[in-house]
């Protein structure tokens, strides 16, 4: 039977089946990526993955075994003058935010760089529309 839930009770309950340090540290970033914009919807994709969707992808977060990813799905066309990215700078498109046990990310901060992830979207969609 598929799971019909919304992809936010799913996201919900993927959070709270971490049950070390991930799962509160993944529910800090989600809370620092919905404060971005208020039209940021969540999705459930590509089997089993948190979604943040606006005009578009925004970024995909995972838990992986020793960390937490948060991958954007245009980074590499995004301005990051707080240096958050810290993978993925071999790739055109993509861009990465790795977490691990005792790191500290600045919410603010990632607030502002989703808040330039969305800028970016809307530009897309409105060159799409014309």
């Amino acid at each position: 039977m598929v799971n019909q839930e919304s992809p936010s009770l799913r996201i919900d309950e993927y959070i709270a089946g971490l049950t070390d340090w991930r799962g509160p540290m993944l529910a800090r970033l989600r809370k620092a990526i919905l404060k971005a914009d208020p039209g940021i919807v969540e999705a459930w994709k590509w089997m089993g993955s948190p979604v943040w969707v606006l005009d578009g992808n925004l970024l995909v977060g995972n838990a992986h075994k020793e960390k937490v990813k948060l991958t954007f799905a245009h980074g590499a066309a995004l301005a990051d003058p707080d240096k958050l990215f810290n993978n993925g700078f071999g790739g055109k498109v993509w861009r990465a935010i790795d977490v691990f046990e005792g790191d500290a990310i600045d919410g603010n901060a990632l607030t502002a760089l989703v808040r330039t992830a969305v800028a970016f979207n809307r530009g897309k969609a409105k060159s799409k529309s014309r």
